[in-house]
């Protein structure tokens, strides 16, 4: 079942990819969060252009905005993971400008105000940060433990397994009942954690 954030989401990942028209790429996929979108001016080989930029929690998508923005158009979808941003020091020919650097290109962008810079700044880095560290818990095989790994009771067919969402450990219910965000694995839903997991965020060893 979809939650409400999750329809929402949808709806606006979906309206993105609309809004390139029938040449636009697919932009929908498992796990994909739009997270924020704005117009920035993207330093071309003549002058500056103002482009359409969608942040999402793994790509960073633009292109060229048309009809008064109603419609995009030449979109490009560039992977967070090899990204690099360089600060850029205000001059007189340009203000609030900063170096997007990826594996296959580099370019200058510059944003409407200093605030707007370091937010879109930030939250390039924190997404390029979240992925890095980002690994998938190996959860532990229902068969392979008999008694719950937290209390060490024996599971029974009423004492039953389940697993912790951020080590992955075979718990029992009464060592599961806490319930966390997990932002690699979802930015909003509440996912089971075990008491030792619960503790160590509660005591902010996250």
């Amino acid at each position: 079942a979809m939650d409400l954030s999750d329809k929402q989401n949808r709806g606006r990942i979906q309206a993105v990819e609309q809004s390139f028209g029938p040449a636009g790429l697919s932009l929908f996929k498992p796990g994909r969060v739009l997270l924020g979108q704005g117009r920035l001016m993207k330093q071309g080989r003549r002058k500056p252009q103002p482009k359409a930029f969608f942040l999402f929690n793994d790509v960073l998508v633009y292109g060229s905005i048309i009809l008064n923005g109603r419609w995009h158009k030449k979109q490009k979808i560039i992977s967070l993971e090899g990204i690099k941003l360089e600060d850029m020091e205000d001059t007189d020919r340009a203000r609030n400008q900063w170096l997007i650097r990826t594996p296959r290109k580099s370019f200058f962008v510059s944003a409407p105000s200093h605030e707007e810079k370091r937010a879109w700044m930030e939250h390039i880095e924190e997404c390029c940060s979240n992925l890095r560290s980002h690994f998938a818990v190996v959860w532990i095989p229902d068969q392979a433990a008999y008694k719950c790994m937290r209390c060490f009771d024996k599971f029974t067919p009423t004492k039953r397994r389940h697993h912790c969402r951020k080590c992955g450990f075979l718990v029992c219910n009464a060592c599961s009942t806490k319930r966390a965000v997990i932002s690699h694995i979802h930015p909003t839903k509440l996912l089971r954690v075990c008491r030792l997991c619960d503790q160590r965020r509660e005591e902010g060893e996250v």
